[in-house]
């Protein structure tokens, strides 16, 4: 029995840029576990740089190696029992994550099913929408172009303060019939910011993601009853208990599932539960994941407690040469679950050897 991790680095086929930064490169750790003759895959979602949660590579190797490599010593546990013994935890969100869709992933492959269908709720298929960055209005403009010839079913743009109005006119003048969504990245404050986000309303957005703090529901609650455009909460939502929160107090109506930044798939599937009980709309989101951690999101997108097109892009939007040897392809707006054991993915054996920048060996 094995525990290995990697750290590699994926350049990006050109810069991707949000309200918080530019991201030139994915530098990802991949979890390796070799038991009984399987092996699992996984993808831890920090980078470099804590800017989604505070959490980063160093900090969920760190956390991986000293408290939960230990638990999977004696033989794999379920993903459950895994999250049982880590309830003690504080934190660590997308280290924890990354833990149990390793376990989510050997436990699909040692019962011969895809995880997919492991999840329980299946359609097979999952609706593919695509975030383009910021970037000049004639630019981003081409991207939306592009993305719409191509078919994805939703096109989400990256806004910041400044740019928002003229960036979502310029889209909605050249196409004002598309369903079209924006993403703020908690670039905006209130009081400062209500005025500014009033005027977005016009743009007929399916909703407006994470315009302020990611630690201030009552602000999103606020704002929700300010704007006709509805609130898509992402970096908010790290629990399920705060999932609960936010929806109670009418913070969002829509919730970004990202299982890497809520502790897993297991938390995922009942934020996605809860929100749909409580009228909310549900979409799976990414953090520009290889293909192994883009296998787990399309396989969590695919469920039907996910009811809107989530950031499934195909893999070659992003990267020359993916991890995987056989990536994503998309057809008709649509991805479908690799069909293979667990997540499916045939691993690039010599392109991870190549590219990796470190690698450690846990047991």
């Amino acid at each position: 029995m094995s525990l290995r991790v990697s750290l590699v680095k994926m350049p990006l086929l050109s810069a991707f840029t949000n309200s918080g930064g530019t991201m030139l490169s994915r530098n990802a750790l991949i979890l390796q576990l070799t038991h009984g003759g399987t092996e699992a895959l996984s993808e831890c979602v920090t980078d470099e740089n804590p800017s989604c949660t505070g959490e980063d590579n160093e900090s969920a190797l760190r956390a991986i190696k000293s408290r939960f490599a230990d638990m999977l010593r004696a033989g794999p546990p379920s993903p459950g029992r895994f999250l049982d013994s880590v309830e003690g935890v504080k934190g660590h969100q997308m280290a924890k994550a990354a833990v149990e869709m390793l376990l989510w992933d050997y436990r699909a492959k040692v019962d011969g099913t895809t995880l997919n269908e492991a999840l329980g709720g299946s359609r097979g298929y999952a609706d593919a929408g695509v975030a383009i960055g910021l970037g000049a209005e004639g630019e981003v403009r081409a991207q939306v172009s592009a993305a719409l010839e191509r078919g994805y079913k939703r096109i989400k743009v990256k806004i910041d303060r400044k740019g928002a109005y003229r960036t979502l006119g310029a889209i909605r003048d050249a196409f004002p019939e598309i369903p079209l969504s924006a993403d703020a990245n908690a670039c905006f404050e209130l009081p400062r910011d209500m005025a500014a986000l009033r005027r977005i309303d016009r743009f007929g957005l399916q909703y407006l993601e994470q315009p302020l703090g990611y630690d201030d529901l009552a602000g999103h609650s606020a704002l929700a009853k300010e704007m006709s455009t509805p609130i898509c909460l992402d970096e908010s939502v790290t629990t399920l208990e705060r999932a609960s929160e936010a929806l109670e107090m009418g913070a969002a109506s829509v919730i970004n599932v990202k299982p890497g930044r809520v502790g897993g798939l297991t938390v995922a599937m009942e934020i996605a539960r809860l929100a749909r009980a409580s009228g909310a709309h549900v979409w799976v989101g990414g953090m520009l994941e290889t293909g192994v951690g883009r296998a787990f999101n399309v396989a969590l997108a695919s469920q039907r407690e996910v009811d809107y097109p989530g950031d499934t892009s195909p893999n070659d939007r992003y990267f020359e040469r993916d991890l995987a040897k056989n990536p994503f392809k998309m057809r008709g707006g649509r991805i479908r679950p690799n069909s293979g054991p667990g997540i499916g993915v045939q691993l690039d054996r010599e392109f991870i050897e190549r590219i990796a920048l470190k690698k450690w060996v846990l047991f």
